[in-house]
């Protein structure tokens, strides 16, 4: 069966022995192999061996009856291009970046090469594995930790739980924020929320504010959502906003502290001013 369209999902039982990925899937499709091995980096291609189920991207890895192999191909996924991230600081045992607008931070079944820890995988000297530990919007941008052992990824993850991680944004809000620090304390999806902003400056010529913000909580679109539903909508926000912005969305993660999981001392990281939004 023949494969060509734009987005397609193929399931193929291996029933030969002895028979490469790459092969079983140029058979199977209208790709060139030199395509096949570009779609396995990005990570469009997984193998069921054992009832487990992984991404595969050794294009000559042998296959046995039994097994599984999985495309998910999707033209526009395969093509999409994103700016680098800036690594911050390279702590050994995880790392700290820059993400920029456009980066995921995680992948999905139709690829992963757009995601910050694909990218550090791939450049980051020496190489080793990135797992993400915490996640920033897409459309968001500013510092994340890549942890590179499992063990510190859980580290990580525990400590986000017990909000042992202090994060601090700034965005740029349409209108005139008030003075005095806010606290928003409601809901989101049925969870609560609490966030803290504080103006930095106001510009009146465009009518826009520079805050910090603190969120005690992690939920979806928390800042984005709470900014927005007290009338102060965040710059480039296509969700919560009138849609009328032509910049990206301001909203920058500049700053975490935490105790180090290595040797527990304290760390602080902080965006330089050249990567901060501008009013």
């Amino acid at each position: 069966m023949n494969k060509s369209s734009d987005q397609f999902q193929l399931h193929i039982d291996v029933e030969q022995e002895n028979i490469t990925a790459i092969d079983l899937l140029a058979d199977n499709t209208n790709f060139s192999k030199q395509h096949i091995k570009q779609i396995m980096q990005k990570g469009a291609i997984w193998l069921t061996h054992d009832k487990q189920t992984q991404r595969l991207r050794r294009a000559k890895k042998t296959l046995h009856p039994g097994d599984t192999l999985h495309c998910y191909y999707d033209d526009k996924v395969i093509n999409e291009k994103i700016a680098p991230p800036t690594l911050i600081r390279d702590e050994g045992d995880y790392s700290i970046w820059c993400k920029p607008y456009g980066m995921r931070s995680q992948g999905s079944k139709w690829g992963d090469h757009t995601t910050i820890y694909r990218y550090a995988e791939q450049h980051q000297q020496p190489q080793r594995p990135a797992f993400i530990v915490h996640r920033l919007d897409r459309a968001a941008s500013g510092l994340i930790i890549l942890a590179h052992k499992k063990q510190v990824a859980r580290a990580f993850s525990h400590m986000f739980e017990e909000r042992a991680i202090e994060k601090h944004y700034q965005v740029i809000v349409h209108g005139q924020f008030p003075d005095t620090r806010q606290h928003f304390d409601q809901a989101i999806d049925g969870k609560h929320a609490s966030s803290f902003a504080s103006l930095i400056k106001y510009d009146p010529h465009k009518n826009r504010s520079l805050l910090e913000v603190k969120i005690e909580t992690g939920r979806k679109h928390q800042i984005r959502r709470h900014l927005s539903e007290h009338g102060y909508p965040v710059v480039g926000d296509r969700l919560y906003g009138d849609g009328k912005d032509i910049e990206d969305l301001q909203l920058t993660a500049y700053y975490l502290a935490f105790n180090s999981p290595a040797d527990n001392s304290k760390k602080i990281y902080q965006l330089p001013d050249d990567l901060l939004p501008k009013l």
